[in-house]
């Protein structure tokens, strides 16, 4: 075995191939699980690494879907927080508002019905996001430690996992 594929056809290849000649079902079907684990991260690490160098227009079009709503919402989380000491406004008005913008134009070109529904899930996220973004601009929220942050769902890659945190 060599791959797996989500409902909606997606592909993630698995990081070594799994093979069953010689096992027990509970043997390889745990083989199995655990190289789903490592695959899963392994997808994951490279979209959130990729988002770093790639043009966002690009990135959402080349990663499983869950990879680009999960690191999307890590970026936004690493970048909100690197705003907080110069005000969160700069970044709704200079990063946000023109991502958006750019999902907009994007989701109006051909794209596999896939890439559609994905970049639909993430409209909706970065649309929240913005407007999350914006209370805590007006809220004159100001701290990484605030309340009003640490209440919002933050995404955080750490010791090689994925981390949601809420309060």
């Amino acid at each position: 075995m060599h791959a797996m594929f989500s409902a909606e056809k997606e592909k993630v290849n698995f990081v070594n191939k799994v093979n069953p000649i010689g096992l027990n079902v509970e043997e390889w079907m745990s083989e199995v699980e655990s190289m789903m684990y490592k695959s899963v991260r392994e997808v994951m690490i490279k979209a959130i690494q990729d988002y770093k160098v790639k043009d966002r227009k690009v990135w959402v079009k080349i990663h499983p879907g869950q990879t680009i709503l999960n690191g999307s919402q890590t970026h936004w989380t690493t970048e909100v927080e690197g705003a907080f000491p110069n005000g969160v406004k700069a970044y709704w008005t200079s990063k946000l508002e023109p991502q958006l913008l750019d999902l907009v134009f994007l989701v109006r070109q051909k794209l596999t019905k896939q890439q559609q529904v994905t970049l639909n899930a993430l409209i909706v996220i970065d649309v929240h996001a913005k407007d999350v973004v914006e209370k805590l601009w007006t809220s004159e929220v100001n701290s990484v430690g605030a309340f009003e942050w640490i209440s919002q769902l933050r995404y955080y890659w750490e010791e090689n996992n994925l981390r949601v945190k809420c309060v």
